[in-house]
């Protein structure tokens, strides 16, 4: 495809600070953007407004921005998932903002552009009765994978306990755990710096947990709280294994964080305050929960009530 006027290539070898997947993410969802503009009489990016980003975005959610067939008609494919709109959006916004800060154009359409709002999905909730079971396993004989099978108690422990997000449990150190006080540090999103509160029962594990730490790292540096089989700072892919192994079906880690906020918000608990324990910037993005738990008092209206 001939990107002249576009400048594609020019503009991807100004992105130095991103990896290579991303790279060719970015590459991928501008040319196709170019291939459609030019099919639709769009020469150049300075032929480019608000209305035309907003038009293709729509084609992208319903799945109609394919070439014409021979009779010229659009040919119909299956729309793109949220996420893969979102990344449009952020691929498209990165171009323009290039352009306009490069001089190619005089301003830049992609400013405030959003993805099309589709059907949300609502994010897996456990039953209480599904983390009792992971963080009841029965303890093994083996005395190294009792070890790390009190790891992964405390894991799960914490990761639904206090509602940290994996990436932040992961960056954890032994001294961001105040287990007198029950609580610990973390480091967020933005690194934003939040305390939250530590269950009972993470803070027992946590206890099970550390005298078998310093036997497995014993004088090596190693930072981290958690560490995995190598002796290293256990990974995100570490606690999704972690997970995999000790549930009836795949759970992704978040999981274990939407469950926590779910059954916070069901128990009674003020909406800002599931906020300020998830560390999350926008009282929007908390207020995803009160849909989960409306859609579970549905569902226990439905299977229960004699007349439902």
């Amino acid at each position: 495809m001939d990107d002249a006027g576009w400048d594609v290539e020019a503009y991807l070898q100004s992105l130095t600070d991103v990896s290579p997947a991303t790279l060719t993410a970015y590459g991928r969802d501008l040319r196709r953007f170019v291939a459609w503009a030019e099919r639709n009489a769009h020469a150049g990016p300075g032929r480019i407004n608000r209305s035309t980003l907003r038009v293709y975005l729509g084609e992208l959610a319903d799945g109609l921005d394919g070439p014409g067939d021979h009779r010229g008609q659009t040919v119909e494919r299956a729309g793109l998932s949220p996420r893969s709109l979102a990344r449009h959006v952020s691929s498209l916004r990165r171009y323009f903002h290039w352009a306009r800060r490069t001089g190619r154009i005089g301003a830049d359409p992609a400013l405030d552009v959003s993805a099309p709002q589709g059907d949300s999905r609502l994010p897996q909730v456990l039953r209480p009765d599904q983390v009792d079971a992971m963080v009841e396993a029965t303890r093994p004989d083996d005395p190294v994978e009792r070890c790390f099978h009190a790891r992964d108690d405390a894991v799960i422990e914490l990761l639904y306990g206090s509602g940290l997000r994996v990436s932040e449990l992961c960056g954890l150190a032994p001294g961001d755990v105040d287990l007198e006080r029950g609580r610990v540090t973390v480091l967020g999103k933005g690194s934003k710096q939040r305390i939250v509160p530590v269950s009972e029962p993470a803070v027992a594990a946590i206890r099970r947990w550390l005298p078998r730490r310093a036997d497995l790292v014993g004088a090596a540096p190693v930072p981290a709280l958690f560490v995995n089989r190598r002796r290293r700072p256990l990974t995100p892919r570490d606690v999704r294994r972690i997970l995999d192994g000790r549930s009836a079906s795949p759970t992704h880690p978040h999981a274990l964080r939407h469950s926590f906020a779910t059954h916070l918000l069901d128990g009674g608990a003020d909406l800002r305050a599931v906020q300020e324990l998830l560390g999350h910037a926008d009282l929007r993005t908390t207020q995803i929960y009160t849909h989960v738990s409306k859609e579970r008092l549905r569902q226990v209206h439905t299977e229960t009530h004699p007349r439902a």
